[in-house]
Protein backbone atom coordinates (compact mmCIF):
# COMPACT_ATOMS: atom_id res chain seq x y z
CA UNK A 1 0.00 0.00 0.00
CA UNK A 2 1.44 3.67 -1.17
CA UNK A 3 1.87 5.90 1.83
CA UNK A 4 -1.32 7.17 3.30
CA UNK A 5 -2.92 10.72 2.83
CA UNK A 6 -4.09 12.95 6.06
CA UNK A 7 -6.63 15.33 5.57
CA UNK A 8 -7.39 17.40 8.98
CA UNK A 9 -10.50 18.97 8.38
CA UNK A 10 -12.85 21.74 9.63
CA UNK A 11 -9.76 24.30 10.33
CA UNK A 12 -11.19 27.14 11.37
CA UNK A 13 -7.94 29.20 12.74
CA UNK A 14 -4.36 29.95 11.65
CA UNK A 15 -3.12 28.84 14.47
CA UNK A 16 -5.22 25.59 13.27
CA UNK A 17 -3.36 25.33 9.92
CA UNK A 18 0.04 25.57 11.17
CA UNK A 19 -0.72 22.74 13.73
CA UNK A 20 -1.98 20.42 11.15
CA UNK A 21 0.96 21.61 8.93
CA UNK A 22 3.87 21.49 11.46
CA UNK A 23 2.15 17.47 12.34
CA UNK A 24 2.55 16.55 8.55
CA UNK A 25 -0.76 16.53 7.22
CA UNK A 26 -1.15 17.02 3.49
CA UNK A 27 -3.61 18.62 3.58
CA UNK A 28 -6.72 20.89 5.67
CA UNK A 29 -10.22 21.24 4.66
CA UNK A 30 -11.89 24.72 4.84
CA UNK A 31 -16.04 23.98 5.61
CA UNK A 32 -17.80 26.68 3.49
CA UNK A 33 -21.25 25.58 4.88
CA UNK A 34 -22.98 28.01 7.10
CA UNK A 35 -24.80 25.04 9.42
CA UNK A 36 -21.45 23.81 10.20
CA UNK A 37 -20.09 24.35 13.81
CA UNK A 38 -16.78 24.46 11.60
CA UNK A 39 -18.39 27.38 9.56
CA UNK A 40 -15.34 29.40 7.97
CA UNK A 41 -17.05 32.65 5.92
CA UNK A 42 -15.54 32.47 2.18
CA UNK A 43 -14.44 36.28 3.00
CA UNK A 44 -12.31 34.77 6.68
CA UNK A 45 -10.23 32.27 4.40
CA UNK A 46 -7.71 34.32 3.11
CA UNK A 47 -5.49 34.41 6.12
CA UNK A 48 -5.76 30.60 6.57
CA UNK A 49 -5.28 29.83 2.97
CA UNK A 50 -1.82 32.03 3.27
CA UNK A 51 -0.59 30.11 6.36
CA UNK A 52 -0.34 27.26 4.15
CA UNK A 53 3.00 26.17 2.58
CA UNK A 54 3.79 25.31 -0.70
CA UNK A 55 3.02 21.44 -1.55
CA UNK A 56 0.10 21.58 1.59
CA UNK A 57 -3.14 21.73 -0.06
CA UNK A 58 -6.77 22.84 0.91
CA UNK A 59 -9.79 21.78 0.07
CA UNK A 60 -13.10 23.77 -0.06
CA UNK A 61 -15.90 21.66 1.19
CA UNK A 62 -19.53 22.77 0.34
CA UNK A 63 -23.22 22.03 0.71
CA UNK A 64 -25.81 22.64 -1.46
CA UNK A 65 -24.63 23.96 -4.14
CA UNK A 66 -24.16 23.21 -8.04
CA UNK A 67 -20.83 22.64 -9.52
CA UNK A 68 -20.91 25.68 -11.38
CA UNK A 69 -21.34 27.53 -7.90
CA UNK A 70 -18.55 26.04 -6.24
CA UNK A 71 -15.98 26.29 -9.36
CA UNK A 72 -16.71 30.17 -9.08
CA UNK A 73 -15.88 29.98 -5.77
CA UNK A 74 -13.10 28.01 -5.43
CA UNK A 75 -11.46 30.28 -8.30
CA UNK A 76 -11.87 33.25 -6.37
CA UNK A 77 -10.02 31.60 -3.32
CA UNK A 78 -7.25 30.24 -5.33
CA UNK A 79 -8.40 26.70 -4.12
CA UNK A 80 -7.08 23.75 -6.71
CA UNK A 81 -9.62 21.16 -4.78
CA UNK A 82 -13.27 21.31 -3.78
CA UNK A 83 -15.46 18.42 -2.00
CA UNK A 84 -18.97 18.56 -2.64
CA UNK A 85 -21.86 15.94 -1.63
CA UNK A 86 -22.06 14.02 -5.30
CA UNK A 87 -25.43 14.72 -6.86
CA UNK A 88 -26.34 12.49 -10.02
CA UNK A 89 -28.06 15.77 -11.77
CA UNK A 90 -24.68 17.46 -11.73
CA UNK A 91 -21.86 15.81 -13.10
CA UNK A 92 -20.75 19.15 -14.69
CA UNK A 93 -16.77 19.03 -15.33
CA UNK A 94 -15.00 20.89 -12.37
CA UNK A 95 -11.73 21.09 -14.33
CA UNK A 96 -9.39 22.43 -13.49
CA UNK A 97 -10.74 22.19 -9.66
CA UNK A 98 -10.06 18.74 -8.15
CA UNK A 99 -13.73 17.51 -7.06
CA UNK A 100 -14.05 15.24 -4.32
CA UNK A 101 -17.30 13.66 -4.48
CA UNK A 102 -18.59 12.60 -0.84
CA UNK A 103 -21.39 9.95 0.46
CA UNK A 104 -22.89 9.07 3.31
CA UNK A 105 -22.84 4.95 3.66
CA UNK A 106 -25.56 3.68 5.30
CA UNK A 107 -25.52 -0.20 4.36
CA UNK A 108 -24.38 -1.89 0.70
CA UNK A 109 -26.66 -0.09 -0.93
CA UNK A 110 -25.31 3.06 -0.61
CA UNK A 111 -22.43 1.28 -2.63
CA UNK A 112 -25.19 1.08 -5.93
CA UNK A 113 -25.80 5.10 -5.58
CA UNK A 114 -21.90 5.63 -5.48
CA UNK A 115 -21.63 3.54 -8.59
CA UNK A 116 -24.23 4.75 -10.29
CA UNK A 117 -23.09 8.40 -10.25
CA UNK A 118 -19.68 7.32 -10.82
CA UNK A 119 -20.91 5.24 -14.00
CA UNK A 120 -22.43 8.30 -15.37
CA UNK A 121 -19.61 10.72 -14.67
CA UNK A 122 -17.45 8.11 -16.82
CA UNK A 123 -19.71 8.48 -19.92
CA UNK A 124 -19.85 12.36 -19.86
CA UNK A 125 -15.98 12.45 -19.47
CA UNK A 126 -15.95 14.12 -15.99
CA UNK A 127 -15.32 11.66 -13.32
CA UNK A 128 -13.95 13.05 -9.90
CA UNK A 129 -10.84 13.25 -8.74
CA UNK A 130 -11.80 10.99 -5.76
CA UNK A 131 -14.80 9.75 -3.70
CA UNK A 132 -15.15 10.32 -0.12
CA UNK A 133 -17.31 8.18 2.35
CA UNK A 134 -18.51 9.09 5.64
CA UNK A 135 -20.90 7.66 8.31
CA UNK A 136 -24.79 8.49 7.53
CA UNK A 137 -26.12 9.88 10.15
CA UNK A 138 -30.03 11.00 9.75
CA UNK A 139 -30.26 14.77 9.48
CA UNK A 140 -26.22 15.64 9.74
CA UNK A 141 -23.86 16.11 6.69
CA UNK A 142 -20.75 15.19 8.05
CA UNK A 143 -18.72 15.70 11.17
CA UNK A 144 -20.74 13.34 13.59
CA UNK A 145 -18.19 11.34 14.99
CA UNK A 146 -20.02 8.43 13.76
CA UNK A 147 -17.71 5.56 12.56
CA UNK A 148 -18.43 4.34 8.96
CA UNK A 149 -18.63 1.19 8.24
CA UNK A 150 -15.44 -0.16 7.92
CA UNK A 151 -16.75 -3.91 7.26
CA UNK A 152 -18.65 -2.85 4.33
CA UNK A 153 -15.68 -1.03 2.97
CA UNK A 154 -13.11 -3.45 3.21
CA UNK A 155 -14.16 -4.81 -0.24
CA UNK A 156 -15.39 -1.63 -1.75
CA UNK A 157 -12.87 -0.35 -4.69
CA UNK A 158 -13.75 2.53 -7.01
CA UNK A 159 -12.00 3.13 -9.81
CA UNK A 160 -10.87 6.25 -8.37
CA UNK A 161 -8.80 7.05 -5.38
CA UNK A 162 -11.09 6.49 -1.55
CA UNK A 163 -10.94 8.98 0.99
CA UNK A 164 -12.18 7.58 4.54
CA UNK A 165 -14.17 9.61 6.87
CA UNK A 166 -16.44 9.08 9.89
CA UNK A 167 -15.75 9.09 13.22
CA UNK A 168 -12.07 8.95 13.17
CA UNK A 169 -9.66 9.51 15.83
CA UNK A 170 -6.25 8.57 16.68
CA UNK A 171 -6.84 5.46 18.65
CA UNK A 172 -9.19 4.10 15.97
CA UNK A 173 -7.33 5.42 12.45
CA UNK A 174 -4.58 2.45 12.42
CA UNK A 175 -7.13 -0.13 12.32
CA UNK A 176 -9.16 1.57 10.36
CA UNK A 177 -6.39 1.77 7.50
CA UNK A 178 -5.93 -1.45 7.64
CA UNK A 179 -9.48 -2.75 7.26
CA UNK A 180 -10.19 -0.52 4.54
CA UNK A 181 -6.93 0.54 2.74
CA UNK A 182 -7.64 3.99 1.97
CA UNK A 183 -5.62 6.06 -0.21
CA UNK A 184 -6.45 9.02 2.28
CA UNK A 185 -8.36 9.91 5.54
CA UNK A 186 -10.04 12.29 6.61
CA UNK A 187 -10.48 13.83 10.46
CA UNK A 188 -12.60 17.01 11.88
CA UNK A 189 -14.31 16.20 15.48
CA UNK A 190 -12.01 13.56 16.23
CA UNK A 191 -9.17 15.52 16.65
CA UNK A 192 -10.97 18.27 18.62
CA UNK A 193 -10.94 19.65 21.62
CA UNK A 194 -13.86 21.72 20.77
CA UNK A 195 -16.28 21.76 17.54
CA UNK A 196 -13.28 23.95 15.12
CA UNK A 197 -10.58 23.88 17.68
CA UNK A 198 -8.33 21.58 17.08
CA UNK A 199 -6.48 19.98 19.67
CA UNK A 200 -2.74 19.77 19.51
CA UNK A 201 -2.04 16.23 20.94
CA UNK A 202 -4.77 14.35 19.02
CA UNK A 203 -3.33 16.14 15.96
CA UNK A 204 0.00 15.10 16.41
CA UNK A 205 -0.83 11.40 17.60
CA UNK A 206 -3.51 10.84 15.15
CA UNK A 207 -1.13 11.78 12.01
CA UNK A 208 1.46 9.85 13.34
CA UNK A 209 -0.76 6.54 13.96
CA UNK A 210 -1.74 7.44 10.36
CA UNK A 211 1.78 7.06 8.86
CA UNK A 212 2.59 3.81 11.14
CA UNK A 213 -0.53 2.05 10.36
CA UNK A 214 0.99 -1.46 8.34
Amino acid sequence: MTAIRVKICGVTTVDDVRLAVECGADAIGLNFYPKSPRYVAPQQAAPLLRALPPFVDAVGVFVGLKTRQVCALAYQLGLRNVQCFADIEDVEDSFPFQRIAAFRVKDRTSFDEIERYLAKCRTVGTMPGAVLVDAHVEGQLGGTGKIAPWELLADFRPDVPLILAGGLTPENVAKAIRAVQPYAVDVASGVECAPGRKDPDKVRRFIENARNAT
